[in-house]
């Protein structure tokens, strides 16, 4: 039986966003390691995914204040 891994393109198209946007993100930890390519089952990136924090987490910037 063969065990598939998502390379990094995988991810993003999985992700529906582009390849550079994921190596922005702080991925899990690989699931398997061949040379420098990193690869992580379905799974893994399911639940790292579920488990990130939501449009809007943080504030961004704060609100000018209204005038006095």
């Amino acid at each position: 039986m063969t065990i598939e891994y998502l390379s990094v393109t995988d991810v993003a198209k999985r992700l529906g966003i582009s390849t550079a946007a994921v190596s922005a993100y702080k991925l899990p930890q690989p699931d398997a390691l061949i040379g420098r390519t990193r690869g992580w089952s379905a799974e893994t990136i399911d639940e790292w995914n579920a488990s990130r924090p939501g449009r809007g987490v943080g504030g961004g910037r704060p609100r000018k204040r209204a005038s006095e």
